[in-house]
């Protein structure tokens, strides 16, 4: 059997439009830091053209034989990376933000945490098919069975959010891993629970981070207004923040997206990019699109991943082995939580993470750990009927 070339060609298909404008939006930067033209777009378009390469490659492998094997070197070596960045020398990492987030390498850098979110899922896709299963059991009893699980992510969490501090990153992978454990098997009430706990984590996480807190004044400055004005004004009082930090970042994502309209003003020709809004070909590349193409533009980007997703959790749903079936659906909420969490932040409808773009984000590890896992569900749909 072959496998699914639909799933193939809107893949390559999305890494090429990240390709086109990774030339088109970076245009401010490149003067600003005295880059060549086209310094953005080469670079992209090489980790594009190794992207699709390796999705081909990896999807001729047969997945009884090599799955395993692929998905827990990627989550070991991983691991063991992020372990040890924060102790590795300046000259052998590249921070962000005082975080140590990607690794040197001769010619380009790797972000070994974008690598380690498609290990992770492998995991929790093996081990849930081992562990859990549909019998019903009590509440107690199913606690017992996923401490293990938690100790993990709790190690997880301290590597990713406390050591690199991208508590994005921890939020798309505490849903995802949420979602497994249900459709492992679990209850409703250990569903709820996961939820309720990732929420805890999450607020406390922000509470004890100043630059979390300025985020989250910056997002409700933006939106404080059009909400409080529903509620009563004793509330609505009460609630309001004087005084918040200008949305400079939101307002221009907003501006680009209002600007570009129906049709957009044409590829290449976006005006927000020119210095108003940094960032456009990374955490804000939605916006920068939009505002090039139009609303239509980016409705028909968006159409095209959520039929990716679409093909890959029909794949999860069609594999018998049971392995296969988590794990296609982990990738599939992986794209899915990544791009609906940036594209609520660029709008404003929650604060920002700074969470790549699937596919249309620059940055080769993301495109490149993306594609592995790509890859690797292509190799599963070989073994089912589409």
């Amino acid at each position: 059997m072959q496998a699914d070339r639909l799933l193939f060609i809107l893949s390559s298909f999305c890494i090429f439009v990240g390709i086109v404008f990774s030339l088109s939006l970076p245009v401010f930067t490149n003067i600003y830091f005295g880059y060549n033209e086209f310094h953005f777009f080469i670079r992209q378009f090489g980790v594009g053209m190794l992207s699709i390469f390796v999705m081909w490659f990896l999807s001729r492998f047969n997945p009884e034989k090599s799955l395993t094997i692929i998905g827990f070197s990627i989550f070991l070596i991983c691991l063991f990376l992020m372990g040890i960045m924060h102790f590795l020398p300046e000259s052998f990492v590249t921070s962000a933000g005082g975080a140590k987030r990607w690794i040197r390498l001769p010619g380009f850098s790797l972000a070994p945490v974008e690598f380690f979110k498609v290990g992770f899922v492998y995991f929790l896709a093996w081990s849930f098919a081992r562990k859990l299963d549909e019998k019903k059991k009590s509440l107690k009893e199913e606690i017992k069975l996923i401490l293990p699980y938690v100790a993990v992510f709790t190690l997880v969490v301290y590597l990713i959010a406390v050591m690199q501090n991208d508590l994005g990153q921890v939020v798309v992978l505490a849903l995802t891993l949420a979602i497994m454990l249900f459709l492992a098997g679990t209850s409703k009430k250990l569903f709820m629970l996961s939820i309720g706990g990732s929420i805890i984590v999450f607020l406390i996480a922000v509470f004890t981070s100043e630059h979390r807190i300025l985020r989250i004044k910056v997002w409700w400055g933006t939106i404080q207004n059009m909400v409080l004005s529903f509620l009563p004004d004793s509330v609505a009082n009460s609630l309001r923040v004087e005084n918040a930090p200008e949305p400079y970042q939101i307002s221009n994502s907003l501006n680009a997206i209002n600007h570009g309209g129906l049709f957009g003003v044409g590829i290449g020709s976006g005006s927000l990019k020119l210095g108003f809004l940094s960032e456009v070909h990374t955490d804000f590349v939605l916006a920068g699109i939009a505002e090039e193409i139009g609303y239509i533009g980016i409705s028909l980007i968006t159409l095209v991943i959520f039929v990716i997703v679409f093909r890959i959790f029909r794949i999860a749903n069609r594999s018998e082995n049971r392995v296969h079936y988590l794990f296609c659906i982990g990738i599939g909420l992986l794209i899915v939580f990544s791009f609906l969490m940036n594209a609520y932040g660029v709008t404003s409808l929650t604060p920002i993470k700074g969470i790549a773009v699937p596919f249309l984000s620059y940055g080769g590890s993301a495109i490149l750990a993306l594609s592995v896992g790509l890859g690797m569900v292509l190799m599963i749909s070989k073994k089912i009927k589409l």
